[in-house]
């Protein structure tokens, strides 16, 4: 009898997991992953163990244990994927269509994405407080962040050309310094609250940004 021929990857049929397995797998990734996010935005990542994960997702502590060898591993998955929806969101708001816009719309288009993510999103900020988080999660944050300073030194010049480098590093550094500030009240405030301190950043920034890139709308780059 002849072996079964190859398929298009070059793989035996026999070799490959059937695609039904896959999707279960994938899912039940999620499941743990978004179990290990409630855990930790509820009880800190310190306090939060493997047992309290399992519970929070249905599942005995064996059947995470299938998935994911540890507390930290989970951290480090969970981490890497909220960096990665991070950047997407950086990358439609930190833009330099959107920096053409008047100033009021500016910081709607920039600032309400991020602001989003972090609202659907609490065990994220949770992570990064902790100092006993996986040093991973953090190197990955540190690169994403890195990208959203460009970004954002990249509309202060587009807006504010006079403006010298020195000068555009420091207005993005304090602008940072405000939106983290404000992002701080925002997430600790109660859901009735909430828009109330997302409308006082951008306020806060519209009265910080105006002397130094103005309120109108500018040129199209080019």
């Amino acid at each position: 009898m002849s072996n079964p021929a190859p398929a298009a990857d070059g793989q035996p049929p026999a070799a490959r997991p059937p695609r039904r397995r896959q999707a279960r797998g994938e899912r039940r990734t999620q499941q743990l992953l978004d179990a290990a996010a409630a855990v930790f935005a509820r009880n800190g990542y310190a306090a939060a163990s493997t047992n309290a994960i399992a519970r929070e997702a249905g599942v005995s502590p064996g059947t995470l244990y299938q998935f994911f060898p540890n507390k930290e591993a989970l951290a480090v998955e969970l981490g890497r994927r909220y960096n990665h929806a991070l950047q997407e969101a950086n990358s439609e708001a930190f833009t330099p269509a959107n920096a053409t816009l008047p100033l009021d719309g500016m910081l709607d288009a920039a600032l309400d994405p991020v602001i989003d993510f972090c609202d659907a999103n609490p065990g994220f900020e949770v992570l990064l407080q902790s100092t006993d988080t996986p040093g991973l999660v953090a190197e990955e944050h540190e690169a994403v962040h890195t990208t959203i300073v460009a970004a954002v030194e990249g509309m202060l010049a587009l807006r504010a050309p006079d403006l010298s480098r020195a000068e555009i590093a420091r207005t993005t550094t304090m602008s940072f310094g405000i939106f983290k500030a404000g992002l701080q009240l925002f997430m600790a405030a109660g859901d009735a609250d909430r828009e109330a301190y997302r409308a006082e950043i951008k306020r806060a920034l519209f009265g910080y940004l105006t002397p130094v890139v103005g309120t109108d709308a500018i040129p199209p780059p080019g």
